[in-house]
């Protein structure tokens, strides 16, 4: 029997994603992404007019499965098909006709972070974290990290991807990243509030706005996400790429040459 990692559900309009694999932090792994691009392509021909990227348990994701990463023989391919894999999701989730509401609670690592950003609308609890931490593994961004650099700005997204700060609600709230910031017992009626005012709107004016606005932030945001992805791949198999997935593995700190 196949193991559910994510639960998706669609009524009136709206179509809900839910990562539903929180006792683990909802990592992301083939299995998770296979079932995450169902969904959003369910979303699709449910002709949804918005969807909401939610997740249960304490974290939104603690990013990719470095355990999975560490066991591949093949790991720059596995990482390659996972990159691939996960960018088709981003890919349909900004191209997409309906406004994506994203909610976040705990911390979203590592691609659980521009998965999150992937969003047209980010709504926060209050104690919500926002970290890359690629580089201190070894890797580069992907997930459509480099697409960051529109909501966030070139010198805040380096300061992200190369020294590791985490970037809190208020911060991301501050950046223009996070529509709404409130307190975590009322981040589900707020994303309710928000979906609801979407779903009475006009869908295709709605629509249109996302388009026209998307296109000038990002005309091609493929090309940056097979750029991630071909940078991530030849990462991976680098020495540094390899002690720093095993270091994370055997907690310890890494030791890296390049």
């Amino acid at each position: 029997m196949t193991e559910t990692f994510v639960r998706y559900e669609y009524a009136d309009g709206v179509a809900r994603i839910t990562l539903a694999d929180g006792e683990r932090g909802n990592p992301i792994h083939h299995g998770s992404v296979a079932q995450l691009h169902d969904a959003v392509r369910s979303a699709a021909r449910d002709g949804a007019r918005v969807v909401v990227l939610a997740a249960e348990g304490r974290f939104f994701s603690v990013g990719g499965d470095l355990g999975a990463f560490a066991g591949a023989d093949d790991v720059a391919g596995f990482i390659d098909d996972l990159a691939e894999a996960l960018h088709r999701v981003v890919s349909e989730l900004v191209r997409s006709d309906a406004i994506v509401v994203s909610a976040v609670q705990g911390t979203a690592a590592g691609a659980g972070f521009p998965l999150a950003a992937a969003a047209d609308v980010v709504i926060a609890a209050d104690g919500a974290k926002f970290s890359l931490a690629y580089t201190k593994v070894g890797l580069s961004p992907d997930g459509g990290s480099s697409l960051l650099v529109h909501s966030l700005g070139l010198h805040r997204a380096l300061r992200l991807a190369l020294l590791g700060d985490l970037l809190t609600a208020q911060d991301a709230y501050d950046a223009g990243l996070v529509a709404r910031v409130v307190p975590a017992d009322e981040l589900a009626a707020t994303v309710d509030q928000v979906v609801d005012g979407l779903a009475a709107g006009s869908a295709t004016a709605n629509a249109a706005a996302k388009r026209l606005l998307r296109e000038v932030a990002a005309p091609t945001p493929e090309t940056a996400l097979r750029k991630e992805s071909l940078s991530i791949r030849t990462l991976a198999e680098s020495p540094d790429g390899r002690e720093g997935v095993a270091a994370f593995v055997e907690k310890r700190a890494p030791k890296f040459n390049g």
